[in-house]
Order: structure tokens, then sequence, then C-alpha cells
């Protein structure tokens, strides 16, 4: 009987254990949310609304978008869209990119933009993919303020590196992918 009792107790330690874990992970879950997740989540509505609402984004696509059938003219495309400075503000919910990519979609159906270059646009509008989560990720994974200062900077400065590079790859891997009529 006493064996019965002892597999008894170390089962309901066991699942005491796994569930008390499970409660503090997810009060823990609750706490990052409430205290990184959730303002970041505002901050980024407001700047979608900023950007939406004074036609920002309308802006820079239509002036981005006439160079956008030219390899030098994705470069520039490129470098605008992951500027340090820029790029945190063009990120969230990628308007510019949205906006940008659709008039490019239209041009390219349209046959005014040669279908080779869609694979090169595609990169070119997007470099700015992830800058804006930056800050968040790095205090999620709870890193010193020194982390920040130096990790913020280093991953901005790498998008303006490797946006233009990977829109030149994109550019040599469309090689062949279309034919032209």
């Amino acid at each position: 009987m006493s064996a019965i009792n002892n597999l008894i107790v170390k089962v309901g330690r066991s699942v005491g254990g796994v569930v008390g874990t499970l409660y503090q992970a997810g009060r823990d879950s609750v706490d990052t949310v409430i205290r990184n997740v959730i303002p970041f989540m505002a901050f980024i509505s407001f700047i979608i609304g900023l950007i939406l609402t004074t036609g920002v984004g309308d802006w820079i696509a239509k002036g981005l978008k006439g160079s956008a059938s030219t390899l030098p003219g994705l470069l520039l495309i490129s470098v605008v869209c992951a500027i340090p400075l820029i790029s945190p503000l063009l990120g969230p919910g990628a308007v510019i990119a949205q906006i940008v990519g659709t008039l490019l979609g239209v041009e390219i159906g349209k046959g005014n933009i040669p279908a080779q270059y869609s694979l090169p646009a595609l990169f070119a509008i997007n470099p700015q993919v992830g800058c804006d989560f930056i800050p968040v990720g790095l205090a999620l994974g709870e890193a010193e303020p020194e982390t920040v200062e130096v990790g913020v900077p280093a991953v901005l400065f790498s998008r303006l590196v490797t946006g233009p590079l990977s829109v030149v790859i994109a550019y040599f891997a469309s090689f062949g992918l279309y034919t032209s009529k």
C-alpha cells in the first residue's frame, strides 16, 4: 500500500511542478506582452495612421515609381527604403512597400516595366523589413542598454548594404525567368 501512496505522491508532485511551470510561463508571457508588445503595436498603429493620413506613402511611392524600370533605379529605391533613419518608419505595416509594390505591379502588368524587373523590384521595396521590430526584439530578449545602442544602428546600417546587394543578386537571378515576345 505504501508503494502505491509513494507513486501517487510522485505523480502529484510531478504534475504540480509541470502545472506550476506552465502557470508561471503564462504569467511571464502576459507580462511581456503588456510591457513590450502592446506599446509597440500602439506606436506602429500611430505611424501607419500618420503615413496614410498625410499621404506621405503615396507621395514617396509615386516619386519612386518612375525609377523602377532600370537596375540603377531599383538600387536607388532600395537605398532610399533602407536609409537608417527612414527604414524603421517605413517598416510598420509595410505601408509604403505595399503602395510601391502595387504601383510597380500595375506598371509591369501594363508592359511599361519589363517583367524581368519584378523580382529585383520585390527586393528593392523591402530592405526595411524587420527594421521596425529591432528595438522590440532586443527588449524581448532583455538586452542590455549598451547592446540596444550598438545593435539597432548595426542592423539598420547592415540593411543599407544588404538591401542593394539583394537587388543586384535578384537582378542576375531573374535572367531567363521571363521571355520577351
